[in-house]
């Protein structure tokens, strides 16, 4: 499937920009993604066939589906088998659920530059609606007892609310701020609903200036809800007793990648194209 491309050349400008540190570059490939396509590279098969199959590769222990950023780059690469142009939207939401990153022209002088998983999400997700990475996460120290305490007292009344839990995030672009994870018995919008409800009133006693977001502790996804999950005992556990924290939180079940930002940038281990291990399934 071929996905609209308002600026057909803004991908490869943007990936000329991109280096390590550079952020905001990388954010303004992130966008340039969202709003183009990419040529996947097809190891098995033909677009649409049922045994197409991507392309894959392997850096630093996590697995990439390599794609070119034109018809230029395509021949460039030396491709000779199959190929698939999807936009970048639909491939990030594809390849993200199954936490694969995209690894973008990788027959370049370097390498090529790596999108992991948790930014395809953001991509699929909306790039305004989470947060830019790395994130660096910790226990909050910023003192808001008011807002705490409302917390406490109303979280009882909210019954499909089982747990709260903390955390300080700060992006590496944007401001920092305060995250509280929503743990429920029941996820349905209504639920979901009336626990945001009850942090958005408490939050009226925040200190002010102290931003405030919620997390959803079921979203698998989410780098702060696993971080959350590994590390922060709750401070409202309906199940232990309201308010008393509860036994120690589990581990996360699924490995969350590099996390957010580009990863650390290293040429595949053999001149491309290299032996792929089983691909992932193409459209």
């Amino acid at each position: 499937m071929t996905g609209a491309a308002g600026d057909p050349g803004a991908i490869e400008r943007a990936l000329r920009a991109v280096a390590p540190e550079r952020w905001e570059a990388y954010e303004t490939l992130l966008g340039a993604l969202a709003a183009g396509q990419v040529w996947m590279l097809l190891w098995h098969g033909t677009p649409g066939s049922p045994d197409a199959q991507y392309g894959n590769m392997e850096i630093g222990g996590h697995g990439y589906a390599p794609c070119v950023t034109s018809p230029e780059q395509l021949t460039a690469s030396g491709w000779a088998r199959g190929h698939e142009v999807i936009s970048g939207l639909e491939i990030a939401n594809a390849l993200y659920r199954t936490r694969w990153g995209l690894w973008l022209d990788p027959h370049r002088p370097g390498g090529g530059v790596g999108v992991p998983w948790a930014d395809l999400r953001r991509i699929a997700v909306g790039l305004d609606r989470l947060p830019a990475g790395p994130l660096r996460l910790s226990e909050p120290q910023v003192q808001a007892g008011q807002f705490y305490t409302v917390l406490e007292q109303q979280a009882g009344e909210v019954r499909p609310l089982r747990s709260l839990r903390r955390c300080w995030v700060q992006p590496v672009l944007g401001q920092p701020y305060l995250a509280i994870g929503l743990d429920l018995y029941d996820t349905s919008p209504p639920a979901i609903e009336a626990a945001r409800a009850l942090v958005q009133r408490a939050a009226a006693l925040a200190p002010e200036g102290l931003a405030v977001s919620t997390v959803m502790m079921a979203d698998e996804f989410d780098p702060v809800a696993l971080w959350l999950w590994a590390n922060a005992r709750p401070f409202f556990d309906r199940d232990a007793g309201h308010g008393h924290p509860g036994p120690a939180a589990p581990a996360p079940q699924h490995p969350t990648g590099f996390g957010y930002g580009v990863p650390p940038q290293q040429a595949p281990a053999q001149p491309w194209p290299q032996q792929p291990w089983p691909g992932y399934p193409g459209r």
